[in-house]
């Protein structure tokens, strides 16, 4: 396994990060032993910084990563969220915030997380998360509950925005730098670079479409992603090449980020990933993939109120927007 320090932080953390989304059963059922397995074999690979959240689930993936890690929970960096807690159910208030963190903190069976994140801030009001949810988690690292506070969006551009006006340690950004999106390198790198604020990176399957696994029901990308993903994996059946690794492979390298995340949720998922670290794909065939992703490459979906969207960041044109 390789380590980067996650920005102006003494963390230095796994390249490849465990994703606990899964965990939740968010893309298919997991069992608890499962789950189990697929947190001892990532540690046992060298991989030391996990993320999960309350919203994963309605809880369980919190639920199952506190039991798996048991005696190991000071073996790793954890990283969890709040300020949102169920598809349509968002609160970042200070109020809230607090509350549901301690019970997050009970779910995970730890006294403190390495990482408090405010999930999704692009269906908040930027106001009330500038003035009032980012003060309440620096209050909680005041108290020890908490080591690093951070932000987590959909859009990049957004993140570099509320960032240059409040104070946070980290950044995560999800679906903006994998084979499919890249905009992540004008929207926020200059920003953590210059400001040594630690970025990490999410989703380099673009949420699961980079897998076996059936597209679930809820995965937001438009068609013209969706269709460029299947000939992708097409080809890599092709040249005999597992679709996940040249994923997450072409993110690993990225000069900005820490660690980027990915979903796992079992010992073949974490065998799988590790074998991304020193996998270089031969020049044609990223010729080839590159080719098959052009007329979808940095084609994004709606995300998050109006005016919290980065629509600049779609060379495509306009799109319908989620209110």
């Amino acid at each position: 396994m390789h380590y980067r320090r996650l920005g102006r932080s003494n963390l230095d953390v796994s390249v490849i990060g465990f994703g606990a989304s899964p965990l939740g059963n968010v893309f298919s059922e997991v069992s608890s032993s499962a789950a189990t397995k697929a947190v001892a074999a990532a540690i046992e690979n060298g991989i030391n910084f996990f993320d999960v959240s309350p919203y994963y689930g309605a809880t369980v993936a919190e639920e199952r990563l506190g039991e798996a890690l048991g005696h190991k929970r000071q073996e790793i960096y954890l990283a969890t969220k709040c300020g949102r807690y169920g598809p349509e159910t968002f609160d970042f208030s200070a109020n809230t915030i607090v509350r549901e963190f301690d019970n997050s903190l009970r779910r995970l069976r730890t006294e403190y997380v390495d990482l408090l994140q405010a999930h999704d801030i692009e269906f908040g009001d930027i106001d009330q998360i500038i003035g009032e949810t980012i003060p309440a988690l620096h209050r909680l690292k005041e108290q020890g509950k908490v080591r690093l506070v951070g932000l987590t969006s959909y859009w990049p551009g957004l993140l570099a925005r509320v960032a240059s006006q409040a104070s946070v340690d980290t950044l995560l950004n999800y679906c903006h730098a994998n084979l499919f999106v890249d905009d992540i390198d004008a929207q926020l790198v200059p920003f953590v670079e210059q400001s040594g604020v630690g970025l990490l990176n999410a989703s380099p399957l673009h949420m699961g479409l980079l897998t076996e696994k059936p597209i679930p029901s809820w995965h937001p990308a438009p068609e013209a992603v969706r269709q460029a993903a299947q000939q992708v994996k097409a080809a890599c059946e092709r040249f005999g090449v597992d679709p996940g690794t040249l994923g997450l492979s072409l993110c690993l390298n990225h000069r900005a980020v820490a660690s980027t995340l990915i979903g796992i949720s079992s010992q073949a998922e974490v065998t799988a990933a590790c074998s991304a670290l020193d996998w270089s794909p031969p020049e044609d065939f990223i010729a080839t993939i590159r080719t098959l992703v052009a007329p979808a490459h940095n084609v994004v979906w709606p995300s998050g109120h109006e005016q919290n969207q980065d629509t600049s960041a779609n060379p495509m044109g306009e799109y319908d927007v989620a209110h």
